[in-house]
């Protein structure tokens, strides 16, 4: 049992997106994500406070993630109306670097991956990590660039 003072849930990961509708349906096609309604349409003085930005426009939805139900954490995939491109997203970039998808298969995820726009970031690797296991793993990129782990514990 956590002992932190507050009543603390994770809730979700935002990605920030050039078309919000086809990152979306990448997740949804390649990863068995399923909407979560409404699509979000937000605006006005209170996002314009939130955010720090003027004007401030964000269309998107929320995608509840495989093996956790409705009621799990979401990947909310959002758009800007005036977003600024980040086109050099490197795996050891400071910040958030990549979400991680737990697949049966890597080779076959990675392949499905490519098929829908994806791409692989280095080459499909097996490793012994002591007290832990055997891990098969592989760092691909999905239609914009974001960094996804596909991972196999053995």
């Amino acid at each position: 049992m956590s002992s932190h003072p507050l009543n603390v849930r994770y809730v979700h990961t935002n990605i920030v997106a050039r078309d919000w509708k086809a990152l979306a349906a990448f997740y949804v096609e390649v990863f068995g994500c399923r909407p979560k309604p409404p699509e979000r349409n937000l605006e006005g003085p209170w996002l314009d406070g939130l955010t720090g930005l003027t004007g401030a426009h964000i269309r998107g939805m929320h995608l509840t993630l495989p093996g956790w139900g409705d009621h799990g954490p979401t990947l909310e995939i959002f758009q800007y109306d005036a977003n600024l491109e980040n086109p050099a997203k490197r795996i050891h970039t400071e910040g958030f670097g990549h979400i991680a998808f737990a697949v049966d298969d890597v080779e076959a995820c990675l392949a499905l991956v490519a098929s829908h726009g994806g791409s692989a970031l280095g080459t499909i690797v097996r490793s012994e990590i002591a007290g832990v296991g055997s891990l098969h793993v592989v760092y691909a990129k999905d239609p914009e660039g974001n960094i996804v782990e596909l991972q196999k514990w053995e």
